[in-house]
């Protein structure tokens, strides 16, 4: 992991190569729609306040959980004891990303979505929220804030959600054996170079021409910027949009030749 001076560092070389994020002058269709449609979409969702109201309530959460900790993809966990608030404050995924998911389920409606690492349920609300028809299973490897994440969702009635329990070593190979093809997936469990290439190929023979896969904190460390580089160069992918701290990974065949955008959010 970078320390806070090092990512900082990143982040402004990122400014200085990135574009001003309005659409000008970007030649794909595909981009120039999802920058002026879903990135830079202005409305205020109702939706919004429901994810937030909960988001609140953690954050307000004292009940002390035990962890498991699966670390680079191990399938022996460490155990740590922390709160609810904590992990609300420190692991879920900020509003601004929460709703930006949000708004690109909301816009191109997934059929099948999929999150690897549900924590307390925060962004899976977003995208359960979003997805109308579509389908959401999230998974999460730690029992005791998996038990919350259920308790969210069935407060706010997610009947369109399913949660696996489980490291994803043990969840995932069954979750694909019958998924067919996946349209969205958000990955943010393990930020490991080796398992999240693992994930990408595992989730690769389930992508369509449509489907969307999004990694997170793809600047988090060297690690994670080597299985960035990996994925944008990897011949079956057609288009990456790299927001800094999470990245965007498209198969579409409109895409004649590799395109990469990084774009200022």
């Amino acid at each position: 992991m970078y320390t806070t001076t090092q990512l900082a560092g990143r982040y402004l070389k990122y400014l200085y190569r990135a574009s001003n994020g309005k659409g000008h002058g970007t030649h794909s269709p595909f981009v120039y729609e999802f920058i002026t449609r879903v990135l830079n979409d202005p409305a205020a969702y109702p939706d919004y306040k429901i994810v937030e109201s909960l988001r609140r309530q953690l954050k307000a959460d004292q009940r002390r959980l035990t962890v498991e900790d699966f670390g680079a993809g191990s399938v022996y966990a460490v155990q740590q004891q922390r709160s609810v608030q904590s992990i609300a404050r420190m692991a879920a995924k900020p509003r601004k990303y929460g709703q930006l998911l949000y708004r690109m389920v909301k816009y191109y409606q997934p059929h099948q979505l999929l999150e690897l690492g549900t924590s307390l349920g925060i962004t899976s609300t977003y995208l359960s929220l979003a997805a109308g028809n579509g389908r959401l299973t999230t998974l999460e490897g730690a029992p005791e804030i998996a038990a919350v994440a259920r308790e969210n969702f069935n407060a706010l009635h997610l009947e369109n959600t399913r949660l696996l329990e489980g490291s994803f070593e043990s969840t995932l190979p069954g979750y694909l054996e019958t998924a067919g093809t996946i349209d969205f997936a958000f990955i943010d469990g393990n930020h490991r170079k080796e398992p999240t290439l693992a994930y990408f190929n595992q989730l690769m023979r389930h992508a369509g021409n449509n489907s969307l896969f999004i990694f997170d904190d793809i600047h988090w460390s060297a690690e994670m910027e080597e299985s960035w580089e990996i994925i944008r160069k990897d011949p079956r992918v057609r288009c990456t949009i790299d927001l800094f701290f999470i990245g965007i990974v498209v198969f579409r065949q409109e895409f004649r030749e590799k395109q990469q955008f990084e774009i200022r959010f």
